[in-house]
């Protein structure tokens, strides 16, 4: 008894010595209204994934608390109204709090180093005046990237550029700058300039030429990028939002990464720019490789992904690193950059007919049903072992059923995104999409209630043909509603998550489908997290 009183007592102290604050519906409010900046997690005991980020928020709650920047918590399952009240459909759930009223989503990584980063970031104002050599020396290390202007008093254009591009930016880097020219002579610059500064590669990177907005932004994107990289929880997004190509490099051992990283370097030299290269560590992270269509397994590996059109285009030797030599890659990436490189497509059969409701559709045939036609088409993209996409399949066969007399109108289908490759980036099942006629190349999202009625009137009132056939349906008494769970399931082909998403509880199903999407924003110590 003594030894677990004395546990109980160091768990207490632990408890005590918090740097998150604990909120309720009564305290939270002037909480957030007394402190400039405030990140708060929403949060329910049962989630593993709440679990997983406590130690982590932890840390950066104790490192923000001495730049005035409160970390916060809320449970759900006490304070249900007040999490409600603020949207709080999933969990953890993070917002940032600026006052009760002006409040936006936390959108980075969920580790210790990243959350400080980013809300460092936040309490910033988006340009950091630096007016001396200290203030400047200071700031160069202040982040992993950050860039500085030097620009004249008078040069009110690139000022605002500047500016322009550090509002839309703010999230990603910390932005500096100066008019004193002395300082842009020290640092080997002549006005107007901009300058990253990165704690990797070659140190820092100068901008000279073309002031606009696009061409900044791009500067801070590529030259922001590693060399060679590495794909994880914190960079994921990052290299999808590059707007570039990413090279992959499986390997399973750190050594073994790092001896691939170096055989390529000089690939990755020439093709700066054109492409990201990053490795990936094939054992915690070796389905994604399916995902690209490599065969799973065989290491190393190499592909490439466009991640604009979702093509994706492997190598076709793995399995050994002499496969994966400079000469042969670099081959394979010339190729690709000139077009020379066709995409390789994940597809099932052609359906030879179709016989359910709501028309099937496969990679080979998505062009003629979905994109070469003038008909309105809702397309469900699913996962066979979705609960969601289960628990809407008989209400979705109904709305086909619906519109079954309006089919040189309007087309109900559905795509199995776990066997066939499509344009679209999915980031959950189900999603639901309108191709309507006439806009093909914007499709609209569909984010509402899946109830019949409800999909039948999103039909109407945003496809291009406006045909109505509300108030025909008649609601499927079978299967689970689906309105009020926490949220879609992540897009994968998940083996361990797909086992665990066949449990009874409601709550644990959302929690077991999103291992996958939830390790890559930095939940590393939940098993099956080996998608990206």
């Amino acid at each position: 008894m003594r030894y677990n009183t004395l546990g109980l007592a160091g768990l207490a102290a632990l408890a005590a010595a918090s740097d998150v604050h604990d909120l309720t519906g009564e305290s939270f409010e002037p909480f957030v209204n007394d402190h400039g900046l405030v990140l708060a997690e929403f949060f329910a005991p049962w989630c593993g994934h709440c679990k997983a980020l406590a130690p982590e928020y932890e840390e950066a709650a104790t490192t923000l608390k001495d730049k005035d920047i409160a970390l916060a918590k809320i449970d759900c399952t006490a304070e249900q109204e007040l999490c409600q009240s603020y949207g709080v459909e999933g969990y953890p759930t993070l917002k940032i709090f600026r006052g009760a009223e002006n409040i936006q989503p936390y959108s980075g990584p969920r580790k210790a180093q990243a959350i400080v980063s980013y809300m460092t970031k936040q309490s910033l104002p988006s340009v950091s005046l630096l007016q001396t050599s200290d203030a400047l020396e200071e700031f160069k290390t202040a982040d992993k990237v950050v860039l500085v202007g030097f620009f004249g008093k008078d040069d009110k254009t690139s000022n605002a550029t500047f500016e322009e591009v550090a509002d839309e930016l703010r999230d990603s880097f910390l932005f500096g700058a100066t008019s004193d020219p002395e300082l842009a002579k020290a640092e080997g610059v002549s006005q107007p300039a901009i300058v990253l500064y990165k704690t990797f590669d070659e140190g820092k990177n100068t901008f000279e030429k073309g002031f606009t907005k696009d061409t900044v932004v791009e500067f801070a994107k590529t030259a922001s990028t590693p060399l060679i990289g590495e794909v994880g929880p914190e960079t994921y997004a990052t290299y999808m939002a590059a707007g570039i190509p990413l090279a992959y490099i499986f390997a399973e051992t750190p050594e073994e990464r790092e001896s691939l990283a170096k055989t390529l370097k000089p690939v990755a030299e020439k093709q700066k720019g054109k492409l990201n290269f990053a490795t990936i560590d094939a054992k915690a992270f070796g389905q994604h490789a399916g995902n690209l269509n490599l065969e799973v397994g065989t290491w190393p590996a190499f592909a490439i992904q466009d991640t604009q059109k979702n093509q994706k285009f492997p190598f076709s030797s793995q399995g050994s690193a002499s496969d994966l030599s400079e000469k042969k890659i670099g081959k394979f990436v010339d190729d690709f950059v000139s077009g020379a490189v066709e995409p390789s497509v994940k597809s099932e059969p052609i359906p030879e007919k179709q016989d359910g409701p709501v028309t099937v559709v496969v990679a080979k045939n998505y062009q003629d049903v979905v994109i070469d036609n003038e008909k309105d088409v809702l397309l469900e993209f699913y996962a066979p072992w979705c609960g969601h996409c289960k628990a809407l399949a008989p209400k979705y066969d109904e709305l086909a059923g619906m519109f079954k007399s309006h089919s040189d109108k309007v087309t109900i289908a559905k795509v199995d995104a776990t066997l066939n490759d499509v344009p679209d980036e999915i980031q959950g099942f189900p999603t639901i999409k309108l191709f309507k006629a006439g806009s093909k190349g914007s499709p609209v999202d569909y984010t509402g209630p899946r109830t019949v009625d409800d999909l039948a009137a999103f039909i109407r009132d945003n496809g291009s043909n406006k045909i109505d056939v509300t108030g025909a349906a008649t609601e499927s008494a079978e299967g689970v509603e689906t309105d009020q769970m926490p949220m879609q399931a992540p897009a994968a082909t998940a083996s361990g998550a797909a086992e665990k998403a066949t449990g009874g509880v409601k709550a644990k199903i959302a929690e077991a489908a999103q291992v996958v999407k939830d390790s890559m924003m930095g939940d590393d110590d939940v098993e099956d997290h080996d998608e990206l």
